[in-house]
């Protein structure tokens, strides 16, 4: 198959064993490079499981990952963002007595290569690495449309805007993966339309590829080139967001009825 065929993340069979508890069970699906993927499913599905797997903070015990046709296993949890794959979390894990334009570079860092001592001694190319870095830092501030607030600590920022925050840090790591987790969580309604908007800008003039878990439906369906369900671990549906809706097993998971 030529390189440019694959998909960039390709899950194959994954099981996830807790004890005697089966969180994941040979879970499969393939995202294509520049789509926006949601992952669906009710509470307890495994969806943050599966986003654990893919950022390295658990194991699987069956299955293979394939990051850019490469096994995700190939890099240590601490790597993953140097791999290509960012992230954002359901509780928001930002430095709150810092500052917007802090926090968000702070995202960056993870890509930089200079030491310890280096960045001890402020050396000159770690000086040039830190202004590559503040500049494109305010090229994602601009783009989440945080200028007004850049040098605002975290602390005195309204809910939906820290969530822009957390997402300005994980894209300032330039990944070619961003995994959201739970992006419309708490927002209100103008704040949701808003975000819908922001992904799929994100994703037209980034040219990166999203995987979120979300459970504000209108949104993923809207959104999302291709959604995958899962319910007590097990995928029970992948395909458009119109074919998903209208899917028996759907239907009864997050209704309990016949479809």
């Amino acid at each position: 198959m030529a390189l440019h065929s694959l998909p960039l993340l390709d899950v194959s069979g994954v099981t996830v064993r807790f004890g005697g508890i089966t969180a994941l069970d040979g879970i499969s699906f393939r995202v294509a490079a520049g789509t926006i993927a949601g992952l669906i499913g009710p509470n307890g599905a495994g969806k943050t499981t599966l986003f654990n797997c893919l950022s390295r903070l658990y194991t699987f015990s069956e299955g293979q990952i394939l990051f850019e046709g490469t096994p995700l296993t190939d890099t240590a949890p601490h790597g993953i963002a140097q791999r290509g794959i960012g992230r954002t979390f359901q509780n928001l894990a930002l430095f709150r007595t810092m500052s917007v334009r802090q926090n968000v570079m702070l995202g960056g860092h993870s890509r930089t290569h200079s030491g310890f001592l280096a960045n001890a001694l402020r050396l000159p190319h770690v000086r040039r690495e830190e202004d590559r870095l503040g500049q494109h830092a305010d090229q994602v501030i601009e783009l989440l449309d945080l200028q007004a607030v850049s040098e605002v600590p975290v602390a005195d920022l309204p809910f939906g805007t820290a969530k822009r925050v957390e997402l300005a840090r994980a894209l300032v790591s330039q990944p070619k993966l961003l995994l959201l987790d739970e992006p419309a969580g708490g927002l209100n309604h103008e704040e949701v339309e808003g975000l819908l908007l922001l992904l799929q800008r994100i994703r037209d003039e980034l040219k990166l590829t999203i995987l979120l878990v979300e459970h504000h439906m209108n949104l993923v369906m809207r959104v999302s080139d291709q959604v995958i369900a899962l319910d007590f671990g097990k995928k029970i549906a992948d395909g458009t967001p119109a074919e998903v809706q209208v899917n028996p097993d759907v239907v009864r998971a997050y209704l309990g009825v016949e479809a």
